[in-house]
């Protein structure tokens, strides 16, 4: 029998029929699980931290897949078991992010939360805004998650440009090479970052890169805080010239006190891209073709090259 761990129980109601062979069970990887042997995937709990429990995760000798919930991945590189392969929940927060992307951006270009100040003060200030219509908009990052946001801001008739790694032709767009983001930066209104954290991508939105963004440029940051120079983009907020609208931050949690906290043109999520009543249905989603991978021997879904 192998076992298929899955972090909560509504998770393991909702699963349905599982193939002979393989039996589902609740793991919240809090404490040592019990028939350590007999595992064989571990579904991890969503937005976990890991800590001393990555060692609960070592001590499965027969575990081959671990699953994650997110579409990032590098808090858990360093902690797998050689034995194990690693996926990531890519697919599954998709919708959820693009749509906070979007919702951000709009937010601060038609000073949505601003107006929600004017209401609390019984203030009728019908001043012009900006439109995100016929604006240039730059996805840095060019996997599944920025395919979506990219195809959203298109529909609201914007000139999207979208970059990556490497340069390439790929869904119909020309995706450019980080190498080009110094000049794309120059004609781009809003910035778009959903790249994954890595070696180089840390520091990749610097302060020579900010200061190329026109006046009155938003940056958007649904990937991870570490992506963008912290003290660089606080002293282009606090100054006036750019705008930002970020789910993500460095450090995170924001501690009581950080300049992020009250610097202005900001709007401001607490790292909620993928937390949506869509997550559990899309989750299973997953979780079902990959407990179908393994019952049939074949391939895993979403593995990272580690």
């Amino acid at each position: 029998m192998s076992i298929v761990t899955l972090p909560f129980a509504e998770l393991v109601d909702r699963f349905g029929p599982v193939p002979d062979g393989i039996e589902l069970d609740v793991w919240d990887v809090e404490a040592p699980y019990g028939r350590p042997d007999d595992v064989a995937i571990a579904f991890l709990p969503f937005y976990f931290a890991g800590r001393h429990r990555w060692q609960y995760v070592h001590d499965l000798p027969n575990l081959q897949l671990l699953q994650l919930p997110s579409a990032g991945y590098e808090h858990a590189l360093p902690h797998v078991p050689g034995h194990a392969a690693l996926a990531n929940g890519r697919g599954i927060h998709d919708d959820e992010t693009a749509e906070l992307a979007v919702g951000l951006t709009l937010t601060v270009l038609r000073e949505i939360g601003a107006f929600q100040f004017d209401r609390a003060a019984g203030i009728w200030d019908a001043r012009e805004t900006r439109s995100l219509a016929d604006r240039s908009v730059t996805v840095v990052g060019y996997g599944a998650i920025g395919g979506a946001i990219a195809t959203r801001f298109e529909a609201f008739k914007t000139d999207v440009r979208v970059v990556a790694r490497t340069a390439r032709e790929q869904d119909g767009r020309h995706v450019h090479a980080f190498g080009e983001l110094p000049e794309l930066a120059r004609t781009t209104d809003v910035l778009v970052l959903i790249a994954p954290l890595t070696d180089e991508t840390e520091g990749l939105v610097d302060a020579d890169l900010l200061s190329a963004l026109p006046d009155g440029a938003v940056v958007v940051n649904v990937a991870r805080g570490k992506v963008v120079d912290t003290d660089a983009l606080v002293a282009e907020l606090q100054s006036g010239r750019l705008s930002a609208g970020l789910d993500v931050t460095d450090p995170e949690p924001l501690p009581e006190g950080h300049p992020l906290w009250t610097t202005p043109n900001t709007v401001l999520t607490p790292h909620v891209g993928g937390n949506t009543d869509l997550s559990v249905p899309r989750s299973i989603e997953l979780m079902r073709r990959q407990v179908a991978a393994l019952a049939e021997g074949q391939a895993f879904e979403n593995l990272i090259e580690r």
